[in-house]
């Protein structure tokens, strides 16, 4: 099997090298990489030229579309039978495509996608963040957590495709907010096989605060009613859950003066969850100023997720 790696990249050019450097690494060596500078004012070319002796690499400069039509514009270029997209802040481990090889053999499958997970060397605040974005307890198993295998939905920070799915489907319809969710529910409708594999793991290395990681929890909000706009029925129950989490901790003071009994009961909820959160963070990172930092960015998650997810739901319901 050859596959080709397809990696947007926008102003970020000091963290590729670490995913072209993990590249190099692979057990598994039938692959090209084509990175995808997208209209980047800050140009990570010189780091991928120095890659150009220990990775069959492809530098492309293209104006600015967004990360979507950027991954369009690696495909209609790809040479492989497989297109994999990453974002340019994973790191993979070496074994890898070995086990995608090995995965695909067996399945069958179309299109797979994988979890992320953190690596020992990560700071607190990113294995924090890293908790919150993939605990069973926060996302219920919607980044790679689940236990179903056969129609899971890829996310595109680890994802592949066969060369027949993009020729069919024509890639992806919509560059940015929840391009990659929109993108694996049309792979499903048009009746290709999607598993997640959960050995095809990569190591999302987020470069990001507690501040940034608002910014990009509300935008995913924001994008979950943005998919709606095509696919009206796959707004399930579990997408309000931030939102009703948001607006039950908001009225817990006022319901202290209208009702206290009601109010008591509910903060009781609120420190059962938090201690839940607390104990199960510190059992899987073993370190508690991340257990700390891990329920503070699940209520910045929520917070944020909830807040943009009704900003874009109100947007919506006035057009």
């Amino acid at each position: 099997m050859h596959y080709s790696i397809i990696i947007p990249v926008y102003n970020r050019p000091d963290e590729i090298g670490e995913l072209l450097e993990s590249l190099t690494k692979q057990t598994y060596k039938n692959f090209e990489v084509l990175i995808i500078e997208d209209g980047s004012e800050i140009t990570c070319k010189n780091v991928v030229d120095s890659y150009a002796e220990t990775l069959n690499i492809r530098y492309i400069y293209k104006e600015n579309s967004g990360q979507g039509f950027s991954r369009n514009y690696g495909f209609e270029r790809a040479k492989g039978e497989y297109f994999v997209v990453f974002d340019s802040d994973c790191i993979i481990p070496p074994h890898y495509f070995e086990h995608v090889s090995r995965q695909l053999e067996i399945t069958k499958a179309d299109c797979w996608g994988g979890p992320d997970k953190a690596l020992p060397s990560f700071t607190a605040v990113q294995k924090a963040i890293n908790y919150s974005m993939t605990s069973f307890f926060t996302t219920g198993g919607m980044r790679g957590g689940s236990r179903k295998s056969e129609g899971f939905h890829p996310r595109s920070f680890n994802m592949g495709i066969s060369r027949q799915v993009f020729e069919k489907t024509g890639g992806y319809k919509i560059t940015r907010m929840g391009e990659d969710i929109e993108f694996s529910i049309r792979i499903i409708k048009h009746g290709f096989k999607t598993v997640l594999m959960k050995s095809a793991f990569v190591y999302h290395k987020r470069r990001t605060g507690l501040k940034q990681f608002y910014s990009q929890l509300h935008f995913f909000g924001r994008a979950r009613i943005n998919i709606t706009r095509f696919y009206p029925d796959e707004l399930k129950l579990i997408h309000f859950f931030p939102v009703i989490f948001f607006i039950g901790y908001l009225i817990i003071l006022p319901l202290f003066i209208a009702a206290p009994a009601v109010a008591g009961s509910l903060f009781l909820i609120y420190f059962a969850y938090t201690l839940l959160l607390f104990v199960h963070s510190l059992q899987t990172e073993k370190k508690i100023d991340v257990a700390f930092l891990a329920v503070a960015a699940a209520y910045i998650q929520f917070t944020a997720y909830g807040i943009g997810f009704l900003s874009e739901l109100m947007n919506e319901s006035s057009t």
